[in-house]
């Protein structure tokens, strides 16, 4: 194709938007698979220190009830 036959098919607007829709959704794709193969190679980095039991550590028993209050 030449110079003069691409020009005659210009993109319409919504060719446009669709263009820079998948790429955006190809932006996001690459940085979720960067972000899993971060976790695979280190997956306890990402985990915190504490644990659900650290927080619940200083009620007494029996008062769980009222701190859900």
């Amino acid at each position: 194709m030449s110079v003069n036959e691409m020009s005659a098919f210009p993109l319409t607007l919504e060719q446009k938007t669709g263009f820079a829709f998948v790429g955006i959704l190809c932006v996001f794709l690459g940085l979720l698979i960067i972000r899993c193969f971060k976790i695979l190679l280190d997956p306890y980095s990402s985990m915190p220190s504490s644990t659900w039991e650290d927080e619940v550590e200083g009620l007494d028993k029996g008062t769980f009830e009222y701190a859900l209050a």
